[in-house]
């Protein structure tokens, strides 16, 4: 297996090796500058298992991005109007719930977030969430709220999630998981 494999071996000012799949047949180890090369080949060799695994979870991920179609232009400006006219009535639903206030809602197009809470209250919501189902878009909304009582994610923040929404980590993990296969659409 580690023939085939094509990696890439970085460099720097570091003091250990680390380690990363970047493709199906591709893998790139960031290593200390003079650490000689025999010991990064013995660490790849080492990490074989865990290469195989990751591996095959990079070539599933790359099934699935080509099953699904990249969306257009047309497609966000679409998932970003109905974002609109679905997101600020659950914000306002889950603000009194929670006896908060908020600013302005903005809605993005965003390849690492799911929404924002900023320091003034103003909310940024993802326009992707439109593809999640309703219960993941409510989890989220719900989470950057109760941003407005705590900026943190202490188990105090954590409660409040969890007096609005009992089934969240159901969500949260739903977010984690499935959530990935969405946003390589853009």
């Amino acid at each position: 297996m580690l023939d085939r494999l094509r990696i890439t071996i970085i460099r720097s000012s570091r003091k250990t090796l680390a380690l990363r799949v970047t493709g199906p047949d591709s893998a790139e180890v960031r290593a200390p500058r003079l650490m000689p090369k025999s010991q990064i080949d013995a660490f790849v060799r080492q990490k074989e298992g865990w290469l195989q695994k990751h591996l095959l979870l990079a070539a599933q991920r790359q099934q699935e991005a080509a099953a699904q179609p990249p969306l257009t232009q047309q497609d966000i400006r679409a998932l970003c109007e109905q974002a609109k006219a679905d997101l600020p009535p659950r914000a306002a639903f889950f603000a009194s719930l929670l006896g908060v206030s908020y600013g302005r809602i903005t809605i993005r197009k965003q390849k690492t977030r799911w929404g924002s809470c900023s320091g003034k209250g103003n909310l940024n919501f993802n326009c992707l969430l439109m593809l999640c189902p309703s219960r993941a878009r409510d989890y989220v909304v719900a989470h950057e709220l109760c941003h407005r009582k705590e900026m943190n994610h202490s188990p105090r923040f954590w409660a409040e999630v969890e007096k609005l929404l009992p089934d969240y980590r159901v969500w949260r993990q739903w977010l984690k998981e499935e959530g990935q296969k969405i946003i390589r659409r853009i």
